[in-house]
């Protein structure tokens, strides 16, 4: 399953239990207070992020329904409009400048990013590109344990959703990206890696950031 459809599975679940956490080794419930605060219907109908570019129809059905869990991490201005981070930026701010300059190169291929809860040490970041088929953006892992790390995790809001939500019976990870070679999400995930990393699935400091920004950007060899 997909999309709009593999959401409402998610909030069949939660609409059970909103207060109860997302996550099983952390405190995050799904809806601040237990009780949903949606988008408005107009507001919702109208929504769109600061590029012009839709919401997914995974992230849209889930505002029908909350927009709490999100509020808390950042996604909204003071008068409700979405405020999207770059990418050097929303790791600066999370695991500090020096961090975030690592970073900077891919910017300007994932200059509208979201922070999603999930993780400990790592962190969960959506980034608003381009849409895959079913007009999901893909979720990417940060990761900085050892090396600077982004890599791709989901393909989309969707199915960050139902995996978080448990509803997925997905092989035990190996790897962040492990979902690249998944017969059902293959497809999603590998689009979105040629869109946005030139067909990798994964950053790593130092040698790939080096290739895959000579991929990226062709035009540097000649300055």
């Amino acid at each position: 399953m997909h999309g709009v459809p593999l959401t409402e599975r998610v909030l069949e679940v939660v609409r059970r239990d909103p207060a109860a956490s997302a996550l099983s080794y952390a405190n995050v419930p799904w809806v601040t207070g237990g009780v949903p605060r949606p988008l408005p219907e107009d507001r919702l109908a109208a929504a769109a992020f600061p590029s012009g570019r839709p919401l997914s129809p995974s992230l849209r059905a889930w505002l029908a329904y909350d927009t709490s869990l999100l509020e808390r991490h950042d996604w909204f201005t003071p008068d409700g409009e979405f405020a999207p981070r770059p990418l050097d930026e929303l790791i600066s701010d999370e695991m500090g400048q020096f961090w975030g300059t690592e970073f900077a190169w891919l910017s300007g291929r994932l200059p509208e990013c979201f922070l999603l809860p999930g993780g400990s040490d790592s962190r969960r970041i959506l980034a608003v590109t381009e849409p895959d088929e079913e007009g999901e953006y893909p979720v990417f892992a940060l990761d900085l344990d050892d090396m600077p790390y982004l890599g791709l995790m989901y393909p989309g809001f969707d199915v960050y959703l139902a995996d978080t939500a448990d509803l997925l019976d997905l092989p035990k990870r190996k790897t962040y990206s492990d979902l690249i070679d998944h017969r059902t999400y293959g497809p999603r995930m590998r689009r979105h890696a040629a869109q946005c990393l030139a067909g990798e699935a994964c950053v790593e400091y130092p040698f790939e950031f080096a290739r895959v920004y000579a991929e990226l950007h062709p035009e540097a060899g000649h300055e």
